[in-house]
């Protein structure tokens, strides 16, 4: 399981250093300590936490290579497999994002709850329609 350092978790929560440190004081956020005694976050656990929140602000990550209004970048919160698809769902600031794929490109990106990750949205109709 990934794990993320103090600032790494503000980065992807838009947020200081020290809002990170107050959640994982009120046990919000569970770390563990380095024999250095730094602090590490679970990545499991903040996928846990940023889906039972909503997310925060999307960070603008610099491993996005495109426009950035048509890339989220987040972390996984949920992966469901079957024999032939996945349901992967990432929390992308304050927007859950859904992508379904094969099971074999979930399996090769090594996707699971608590990996960064970046969702980029590639559409050519959005239909919308009223109720009536």
């Amino acid at each position: 399981m990934p794990e993320y350092r103090v600032g790494e978790v503000a980065e992807l929560m838009s947020v200081s250093s020290d809002t990170v440190r107050r959640l994982v004081d009120s046990g919000q956020v569970r770390t563990v300590r380095t024999a250095n005694g730094q602090r590490l976050v679970d990545g499991g656990d903040l996928a846990r936490f940023l889906a039972e929140q909503g997310g925060a602000a999307a960070p603008s990550w610099p491993e996005a290579r495109e426009s950035a209004r048509n890339h989220f970048p987040g972390i996984v919160t949920r992966v469901v497999k079957d024999g032939v698809m996945a349901q992967v769902d990432i929390q992308a600031g304050p927007h859950r994002i859904v992508s379904l794929m094969t099971r074999e490109a979930a399996d090769e990106l090594a996707l699971k709850p608590g990996v960064r990750a970046i969702a980029a949205v590639k559409s050519t109709n959005v239909v919308v329609e009223l109720p009536r």
